[in-house]
């Protein structure tokens, strides 16, 4: 009798812990409830109670009891890392505990777009609230010295891509990356250049690439009017490239270009000064880089907007001054 209640009481156990087994699978690698998204945080010091509480609350868990299992089966209760975590919908509490142990945090990103302005740069930099901000008040010199290069202009130094990041990583972090990789494209698409280039430095190169970039939008169209600078540069014509003006104008320009801006005498008229103004005046993209570096030949020495986003260029200031009438014309037709 003794031993037929020894056998029932194993069977029963052995069930049990089937059947708890069982469960625990389940609960681990079944979905969790969530319908969209959820950012979720865990701060340096929480204990695994705090985790496990504040997944609850937030409805990610439903059955704590099943991940506390999980985490102590995994011995993981030590290496949960702190970080911000993005729990997606269809994550499991398998998963989720992995997302935590490698501390494979959620990317924040940021987007540094072609033609911005160091000043625009900054004002994109002060937005993310997950961002350190180290640079408030900080001036363009200060900045740069801080990144290890005050003797250099802030302008057109950084290079346009998109930044992903960490909660917590710092601004200058991230101004510091796009700083390198603008040193990086720029010194080897300086190796690799055409030859005749009327560009000394790759700064020269990088003060031009930033006007083909305000110049134009068109892909196609950057090889050309590249080389249509640098074949003034090459006869020592004046550049006369609104862009410079405009810029040269800082927060005068209200968004109409009149004749007496184009006499005004700053360092960066090109319709006043011969040659390449003092600094770069946005950030250029590769492909203006590229451009500029590798200029497509011909005989044009003059282009005007046509008003659709392309350009009609032209060998003589005869047909340039035919070209400038006939876009004029239009263009009163449309007022």
């Amino acid at each position: 009798m003794i031993l037929r209640w020894i056998g029932l009481g194993i069977v029963l156990i052995s069930f049990g812990l089937g059947w708890t087994w069982m469960a625990y699978e389940s609960a681990t690698d079944s979905a969790l409830k969530l319908k969209q998204p959820l950012n979720f945080e865990i701060n340096k010091g929480d204990s695994l109670k705090h985790i496990v509480n504040k997944l609850v609350t937030q409805g990610v868990l439903t059955k704590p009891f099943y991940f506390n299992l999980l985490v102590r089966f995994e011995n993981a209760a030590s290496r949960l890392k702190a970080g911000a975590y993005k729990i997606l919908p269809g994550m499991t509490p398998r998963q989720l505990l992995g997302l935590m142990v490698e501390g494979r945090e959620y990317q924040y990103s940021l987007v540094f777009i072609e033609g911005w302005t160091f000043d625009r740069i900054l004002t994109a930099l002060s937005a993310p609230p997950q961002l350190i901000h180290t640079l408030d008040g900080k001036s363009p010199e200060e900045i740069m010295a801080l990144l290890g290069a005050g003797d250099q202009h802030a302008e057109g130094r950084f290079f346009p891509d998109t930044y992903f990041f960490t909660k917590g990583t710092t601004d200058l972090n991230i101004l510091k990356r796009a700083f390198q990789k603008m040193d990086r494209t720029l010194n080897s698409e300086w190796e690799n250049r055409a030859d005749g280039l009327p560009l000394r430095t790759p700064f020269e190169a990088l003060i031009l690439a930033s006007i083909v970039e305000k110049e134009t939008a068109q892909a196609d169209e950057r090889p050309i009017i590249a080389g249509v600078f640098i074949r003034r540069l090459q006869k020592s014509m004046l550049l006369q490239t609104d862009p410079t003006v405009i810029y040269g104008m800082g927060k005068r320009f209200n968004g109409n270009l009149r004749r007496k801006d184009l006499r005004a005498d700053t360092p960066y008229n090109t319709y006043q000064h011969k040659g390449l103004p003092p600094t770069p005046i946005a950030m250029p993209g590769a492909e203006s880089i590229h451009a500029v570096l590798h200029p497509q030949k011909g005989n044009s020495l003059y282009f005007v907007a046509r008003g659709n986003g392309n350009h009609v260029f032209s060998s003589t200031l005869k047909d340039h001054n035919r070209a400038v009438a006939l876009f004029q014309k239009k263009r009163k037709r449309r007022q």
